[in-house]
């Protein structure tokens, strides 16, 4: 059995026109207490996760929630041990943790091909759509929060940022950020609604090689830069001859990914996690990383790009 939910009728009757084989309720609660339903996506506005996703777990269903998991860590620790105690599948939909090109920047991290990273630059900007619930970084931080997690097996000991509200008062608009991991691994984030053209540009520094990951590029998302400072550290670089001795400058190699379908292929291991029990890549302990360090950002905003702990 398959049920589409919406308190909206409009988009009840374009999904109903979409696809006249699902059902369609706006009654949430009749659903959930059905026992034909084993699991639920939960796609809905921030401010409305944890009641939402609350009720789901209570009445015995697996749930996939979209990011963030909610607006505060601590109702995204109830969850998690809500979903514990019941022995729950709770994941959070960080979709970019299942783009392919994402997976294989993880792969040759952890193969060490970079060397030791130094730092990790992520662009995510567009115009619009522009959001009154939540702020930029809120919106589309998430995003680069949870692969910069994933990639560096970890969350960031401090963050500091700030930002510009501009259209709606008290909600930023685009937010500049840093965030500090464990062995001086720097993550530079600039996210906004509020630009001319849409950006989802990554770049990876390491000591041995450099990556960039662009993801509105189909073909060819990856880059690999041979490139590295080259020989004594210590040595002063005092003329053009010399900085030129100092740089190794090699290939460029574009590696083959395959696009696949990010969506897909997180909502397939969505299912594999009910059935096998495992936990998700993105299961909510994860989630809730990505909103304690998102709570951090706010709190660094708030005080004019204070260094804050996560």
């Amino acid at each position: 059995m398959a049920v589409v939910v919406d308190r909206d009728a409009k988009r009840l009757e374009l999904v109903r026109q979409r696809f006249p084989e699902l059902d369609a309720s706006r009654d949430v609660a009749a659903v959930l207490a059905s026992p034909d339903i084993d699991a639920v996506v939960v796609a809905t506005p921030t401010g409305t996760h944890y009641e939402v996703v609350k009720a789901a777990l209570d009445a015995g269903k697996h749930v996939l929630v979209e990011k963030p998991i909610t607006d505060s860590v601590k109702t995204a620790t109830e969850l998690c041990e809500l979903a514990e105690s019941k022995k729950l599948t709770l994941m959070v939909g960080h979709v970019f943790v299942y783009n392919q090109a994402a997976q294989r920047v993880k792969q040759y991290l952890t193969d060490g091909d970079l060397g030791r990273i130094y730092y990790i630059s992520m662009v995510r900007t567009n115009l619009g759509p522009i959001r009154v619930d939540v702020n930029s970084a809120w919106d589309l931080a998430s995003h680069d929060i949870s692969l910069a997690n994933y990639w560096l097996d970890g969350e960031p000991v401090t963050a500091a940022a700030v930002g510009g509200s501009w259209i709606n008062s008290g909600v930023e608009d685009a937010v500049f950020a840093t965030l500090r991991y464990p062995n001086e691994v720097l993550v530079n984030l600039h996210v906004s609604w509020l630009n001319p053209r849409k950006n989802r540009d990554i770049t990876v520094v390491g000591d041995q090689r450099m990556l960039t990951f662009d993801d509105m590029s189909i073909t060819e998302p990856l880059r690999i830069y041979d490139k590295q400072v080259a020989g004594d550290r210590t040595q002063v670089v005092d003329s053009f001859a010399s900085f030129r001795m100092s740089v190794r400058d090699g290939d460029i190699v574009i590696p083959k990914v395959s696009a696949g379908e990010p969506l897909r292929s997180e909502c397939n291991h969505f299912i594999d996690a009910i059935e096998s029990g495992k936990p998700p890549l993105t299961g909510g302990r994860e989630g809730t990383s990505v909103v304690r360090v998102l709570e951090a950002i706010s709190r660094s905003v708030q005080n004019r790009g204070r260094e804050e702990k996560v």
